[in-house]
């Protein structure tokens, strides 16, 4: 069995050595020919070079070309070119020696055993720039070549060989991905004790614009996304191979290739071109990022009052960035945009036109907001933690966006006010002076002209000084607001530093007002005029001048 294996073998390499024998003299006859008739075929119909033309294949192996007409597509007739030829391959009864050419005028026919396999029109021999006669000869040995690779591929011996390469391949494939994963590894470690220690100098050198953990992050992605490129290319190369040692996978192995090649060509060619405008994009980008980091740093120092400039309140510093690294970064965008790719096509064009639209439509109390939101630290409104009054609401700021503000009230809602509302409503804030001059509070009570005033004052700065959160200093005052028909109004304000817990201390001073006249035995709130009383409701004259409320609780 093993000889007779041998001999076939034997016997397929003489078949191909004096196969590819004959090709070369027939090469050198046809490049002889060629010349002599290189004049000729300029001249020939150029209206052939209009046709469509398609590769007859086997075994994935391009063969030869054929020309096609409207009626009868290039792409149909060379397939089945090809159905001819592969079928005659399958015979072995069929020896490729056999195959012959036969002249007539209009074309010329290639045939085996009374079975026809193609007609070499002019219009293919035109292709090459050769006459169809030569043509048609390389036509034939070509298809003989195909017929011996075809049948000896699939020979025992052949089979057997590509096994073994393929088992090769792939020990080969792990090997080497287990060396280069070593190596990586390695090459790793070595840049982490070499060059990582060296980045903390970088940070102080570049006034923290460049920190060590970014530098180390970007040269460790840098490094895995070779390492992924590498083994992705290592293990599709490998598939490649060895789909291609087989007749039935080299299609896939072919496809395989132009399907993964081919885009990476085109992309590499786009690439090339595209140099000279990315170039330009690289560098607008790090300058608009390390100008923005200079910016940052310059708004960080007059935030902190490190840096002071004359009329520069420090809480603009936060929009006052804000607004510069928008306009910096529409800046950047309208300088690079002409070198991005895709932005001349028409496409790109409609798109940035739908969104512009849609914008433009929807926009109105986005930017009415926006522009609110932008406008209103300049106007020195409130702040974070501030206590206000908007639109009879009252609470404290916990958050300002460049839309919305967000207030949270002494019960715990929340209250979400729009800024273009801030900006055209009356806001009442209560945090501005308290830390520094004081909140006032006030709070008024009627009491009748029977009481002397003096007695009154007193007693409501009493009030004033047990109650908790209210400063000794600026000391309480009164007011008398009003002498009215039954009563005199009095007011008595109080300082506090806290006007988060005004309320609370609000209540205090009424509950010390309340327990301060029951002491004195004074009614607060004369009730309603029904008739003459039986004695005049005048300050007894022995009474006059007191000016001391009781301290004591009895």
């Amino acid at each position: 069995m093993c000889c007779h294996v041998t001999h076939v073998t034997l016997n397929y390499i003489k078949k191909i050595n004096s196969f590819l024998m004959h090709r070369m003299l027939m090469t050198a006859a046809m490049l002889f020919v060629q010349t002599s008739t290189y004049a000729a075929a300029q001249t020939a119909d150029d209206s052939a070079a209009n046709y469509s033309k398609a590769h007859v294949r086997l075994d994935g192996y391009n063969l030869f070309y054929v020309r096609g007409i409207t009626s009868y597509p290039a792409e149909k007739r060379a397939n089945e070119i090809s159905g001819r030829i592969e079928l005659i391959a399958k015979n072995s009864s069929i020896s490729p020696d056999s195959i012959k050419v036969i002249q007539t005028k209009d074309y010329d026919e290639i045939v085996i055993g009374g079975f026809s396999i193609i007609r070499v029109l002019d219009a293919d021999a035109q292709i090459e720039g050769v006459n169809r006669e030569i043509y048609a000869l390389g036509v034939k040995l070509r298809i003989a070549k195909a017929i011996y690779a075809y049948r000896y591929e699939r020979s025992y011996d052949s089979l057997i060989k590509n096994l073994l390469y393929s088992l090769a391949a792939i020990i080969i494939c792990l090997l080497l991905l287990g060396v280069f994963r070593f190596i990586l590894k390695r090459f790793n470690s070595f840049l982490e004790a070499r060059l990582k220690p060296k980045f903390d100098t970088i940070e102080s050198k570049s006034f923290q614009l460049l920190r060590p953990n970014q530098i180390w992050t970007t040269i460790s992605g840098f490094i895995r996304v070779l390492k992924l490129t590498l083994i992705l290319l290592i293990l599709f190369f490998t598939f490649q191979y060895v789909l291609g040692l087989f007749p039935w996978t080299r299609t896939i192995a072919a496809s395989l290739l132009e399907l993964f090649v081919k885009p990476f060509g085109d992309f590499g060619i786009a690439l090339i071109n595209f140099i000279p405008n990315l170039a330009f994009l690289v560098v607008i980008f790090f300058i608009t990022k390390y100008v923005l980091k200079l910016i940052k740093l310059l708004f960080h120092g007059l935030g902190q009052g490190s840096i002071t400039v004359s009329g520069f309140d420090p809480d603009w510093s936060p929009t006052s960035y804000k607004i510069v690294r928008l306009l910096l970064i529409v800046f950047a965008v309208i300088i690079a945009y002409p070198y991005i790719p895709g932005s001349d096509t028409a496409a790109f064009k409609g798109v940035s036109l739908f969104l512009g639209i849609l914008f433009s439509l929807g926009s109105t109390s986005v930017i009415g907001n926006l522009i609110a939101g932008y406008t209103m630290p300049y106007r020195k409104t409130y702040k974070v933690g501030n206590i206000v009054e908007i639109e009879n609401h009252i609470g404290q700021v916990v958050e300002i966006k460049l839309f919305v503000t967000r207030m949270r009230t002494i019960k715990n809602e929340e209250i979400i006010i729009p800024n273009s509302i801030v900006l055209n409503s009356k806001v009442i804030n209560y945090s501005t002076f308290a830390p520094d001059k004081g909140l006032i509070l006030h709070t008024t009570v009627g009491i009748g002209y029977e009481t002397s005033w003096r007695l009154v004052e007193s007693m409501l700065k009493l009030a004033a000084e047990r109650t908790e959160g209210v400063l000794k200093d600026p000391q309480p005052f009164v007011l008398q607001k009003s002498l009215g028909d039954f009563a005199v109004t009095y007011e008595i304000n109080v300082y506090t530093q806290d006007p988060l817990n005004r309320l609370k201390t609000y209540t205090a001073l009424h509950q010390n007002i309340l327990d301060v006249f029951n002491e004195n035995n004074i009614q607060i709130m004369t009730p309603a005029y029904e008739g003459d009383p039986d004695q005049p409701k005048v300050v007894p004259k022995e009474k006059w001048f007191i000016t001391s409320a009781k301290k004591t609780n009895d």
